[in-house]
């Protein structure tokens, strides 16, 4: 049983949570916390498993919870935020929390695939300490001098947000190609997420459009809710959006805007899964690798949670597996 904490203080969203969690019965809930003030001496008291925080509350808000307990333990913290309060979300998971979910999501009626997507992030997250996975030894696979590289394409999920403001501020300002990026996020955060990792860059960041042209030193996020695809016609590259069924369990599915870049590009593109829960992304990384595009994946050690990055390197067509703080680098190398 993972003994879990729920800070928040509203009773309503309390009682939410805690029927939400109690209902998949691997969580015993050992106590709640209405202010963050209590929530921090309970936090520091009871020894949690797992940390559920509301962010705005009397007397201590949630970040400040957050760098109060993270300077004397070490515990898993899971922001449940509202939509107005998303960018502080964001920066919450720089200061340490592992993963944030709407308030919304738990007050509506989940279909199961997606309950049992978040009971199994919230459990590998509990336990991440003590995680380990079976060590990988990607191919050594000889990749060509020169090459135009026309767009880069990326995926991340769980950790994602701390990775990616980590990446783009070691990527810097210098010429790129177009950047699209998947990130599984909750509906409703898009233009908050956009917002907020434009803090890290000075590359232009901004949600997705139908039948947009990605230019380049931009930087391109898939709306929640919808697949998005890189195709060309006759004006050229072009993103376009389907509301087709879930790939991997996501919707947008970063398969979905690696296969369609892999069909579009060649071997002018690279792709770069991040950390995340789950398998998204490999089926893609195969297909970018099989057209004659460039493969990247964050290694274990960097990565949060080491599913999406294992899966691409399990399937053989990983050119590289490196560091997170590698990975920009590499990337100006490849392109320049």
């Amino acid at each position: 049983m993972i003994n879990t904490l729920i800070v928040d203080d509203s009773a309503l969203a309390r009682d939410i949570l805690r029927d939400f969690l109690e209902e998949d019965g691997g969580f015993n809930i050992i106590g709640e916390a209405a202010d963050g003030e209590e929530g921090a001496e309970k936090i520091l008291s009871m020894n949690p498993d797992l940390v559920t925080l509301d962010l705005e509350m009397p007397k201590m808000n949630g970040l400040q919870v957050i760098e109060t307990v993270l300077k004397k333990v070490s515990v898993p913290i899971v922001v449940i935020s509202s939509h107005d309060t998303a960018k502080i979300a964001y920066e919450a998971t720089i200061k340490g929390a592992l993963e944030f979910y709407s308030k919304e999501i738990f007050a509506s009626n989940l279909n199961p695939q997606k309950r049992k997507e978040i009971y199994e992030t919230l459990k590998r997250i509990s336990g991440i300490k003590s995680h380990k996975n079976i060590p990988v030894n990607p191919p050594q696979i000889k990749l060509p001098d020169k090459r135009t590289i026309d767009a880069i394409v990326m995926a991340s999920s769980t950790g994602g947000p701390k990775a990616l403001a980590n990446f783009f501020t070691l990527l810097g300002a210098g010429p790129l190609p177009p950047i699209i990026l998947v990130q599984h996020n909750s509906p409703g955060f898009d233009e908050s997420f956009a917002q907020w990792l434009g803090t890290f860059t000075p590359l232009k960041i901004k949600i997705a459009q139908e039948n947009e042209k990605p230019q380049p030193g931009s930087v391109y996020i898939a709306q929640t809710g919808l697949h998005l695809q890189l195709r060309k016609n006759a004006a050229g590259l072009i993103m376009l959006y389907n509301d087709g069924s879930e790939e991997s369990n996501q919707k947008p599915a970063a398969d979905v805007l690696f296969r369609t870049a892999a069909e579009s590009l060649g071997q002018s593109v690279i792709s770069a899964v991040f950390t995340g829960m789950g398998s998204d992304g490999a089926a893609g990384t195969a297909a970018i690798r099989n057209a004659g595009g460039i493969t990247i994946a964050q290694d274990e050690e960097t990565s949060l949670i080491y599913g999406m990055p294992q899966a691409a390197v399990r399937t053989g067509c990983v050119d590289m597996v490196l560091p997170l703080d590698k990975i920009p680098g590499e990337i100006i190398r490849l392109v320049r």
